[in-house]
């Protein structure tokens, strides 16, 4: 199933950051893209794992450092427990608190596993702001990056390609 976002300009919201402030999340304002992952709960096996995965992409990938992709995570969890699940992994990018739900459902993410849990997915979102695609797994959560990855990839060469077309030819004036 398509995701209905999809095409269309990501959703801004406001929601507190892992030190409670309000952190602004808003898509295509940096002119950068955004790779934006809702995962179910800080400080489980798999959140860290994939939380940790995009920290070490934004240092260590090739494609992560020269599109320049922003990097957000949103949880239910506490600003308290968003800060503690900051601290012990040295995340570098932003991690948002949505425990009104409020990105949940501007989101559209739905509930994983059965609906026993909180769902995990990832967003990949132009520099513009319009969402790419959308990839959805609570099991596969070592995934999202490389999805984030061959979007990127794909972003990259797509920008290269645009810089090597020959500039269209100019007319002579009158």
């Amino acid at each position: 199933m398509v995701h209905p976002l999809i095409g269309k300009k990501a959703p801004e919201v406001t929601l507190p950051d892992a030190n409670g402030e309000p952190y602004d999340l808003k898509p295509g304002a940096s002119g950068r893209p955004l790779a934006l992952f809702f995962y179910p709960a800080a400080g489980t096996y798999g959140c860290t794992r994939e939380a940790c995965s995009f920290r070490d992409a934004l240092s260590s990938s090739d494609v992560f450092k020269s599109t320049e992709c922003d990097v957000v995570g949103i949880s239910k969890d506490l600003p308290s427990k968003q800060k503690t699940f900051v601290d012990q992994n040295g995340l570098p990018y932003p991690v948002l608190s949505d425990a009104e739900g409020k990105a949940t459902e501007a989101y559209e993410v739905g509930r994983g596993l059965f609906n026993l849990t909180e769902g995990r997915a990832t967003f990949m979102i132009d520099r513009d702001g319009t969402v790419l695609d959308v990839y959805e797994s609570v099991i596969q959560y070592n995934e999202h990056r490389k999805f984030v990855e061959r979007w990127l990839a794909k972003l990259e060469e797509k920008k290269e390609t645009a810089a090597e077309a020959p500039a269209p030819p100019v007319e002579a004036a009158a």
